[in-house]
């Protein structure tokens, strides 16, 4: 079952992805990184490496960061619930069967969209520094997001309140348990990392907005929907979203610092190792 699900987004994320490079890129661009793809290549490789270091590095941590949560023992869901109340509750009091397709279709297949998209877009622009920015700006939300949850234990309102909550997503689509059961833990819910990585985009997609029109606004409304897919569907506090925008907007911040300063790239452009004619 996970195969077979996990097969099923791939297929339908990669047909979203070829709509849209149609739509927003174009065939000229296309042409023009067939011809100087190494180039790019080469430039983003140092950021690539660090980022697929913290991925595989929060593969382990993973499950290993909830013991040392319980050790360090600052247990918040009863303090998040006090602040926000009932708010989790009025949102699925409102929910109907569209709603719930909708939103279950948008965390599933438009989260792993509106982070894979925008990788391909930018690695079509001649000027790399976007594409930098965006894998810095993820690699930071994850590092950020790891220290996070080893030092705070927050349960979401479906695992907190599992006779008011409904768990919509399972209910109703139970095969994505497979999928998501691989990255989750019932612990690690401050901050939504949904809500961080997916507003990152939408920030960045701001910044280029003049070199891909129309791509902003289509951030921008799957950043929302997002980020209201997690409380719609019982995962996430609305406090666990408004510190994911926060971790967003401060990875984005870093990024743009630490990729002026500290990139390899540059510095071997600097002192003629590469030629970015090559």
């Amino acid at each position: 079952m996970f195969l077979q699900t996990l097969t099923q987004v791939v297929v339908v994320v990669a047909a979203m992805i070829v709509v849209s490079t149609a739509a927003f890129a174009g065939r000229q661009r296309l042409v023009e990184t067939a011809r100087d793809w190494r180039r790019r290549v080469a430039a983003i490789l140092p950021i690539v490496l660090v980022l697929v270091s913290v991925l595989l590095f929060n593969s382990v941590a993973r499950d290993l960061a909830p013991e040392v949560s319980w050790i360090i023992g600052w247990e918040l869901t009863g303090m998040i619930y006090d602040i926000e109340g009932d708010f989790i509750l009025w949102l699925q009091a409102q929910a109907t069967p569209e709603l719930t397709g909708y939103f279950s279709f948008i965390y599933i297949y438009g989260y792993v969209f509106v982070l894979v998209f925008p990788v391909i877009a930018y690695f079509l622009l001649p000027n790399t520094r976007p594409l930098r920015e965006l894998l810095a700006a993820y690699t930071l939300n994850y590092t950020l997001g790891l220290v996070c949850y080893v030092f705070v234990i927050a349960f979401g309102p479906r695992n907190m309140m599992p006779e008011l909550i409904q768990a919509l997503l399972y209910d109703t689509y139970p095969q994505y348990q497979h999928l998501t059961r691989q990255v989750n833990r019932n612990t690690n819910v401050f901050p939504s990392l949904h809500a961080s990585l997916s507003t990152t985009v939408a920030l960045l997609a701001y910044r280029t907005r003049k070199v891909y029109r129309g791509w902003f606004w289509l951030a921008a409304w799957l950043a929302v929907s997002v980020s209201l897919s997690t409380m719609y569907l019982g995962i996430h506090w609305a406090i666990d979203v408004v510190a994911g925008i926060g971790l967003a907007w401060l990875a984005v911040e870093l990024s743009t610092h630490l990729v002026g300063r500290w990139s390899v790239y540059d510095g071997l452009e600097r002192r003629g190792l590469w030629n970015r004619s090559r």
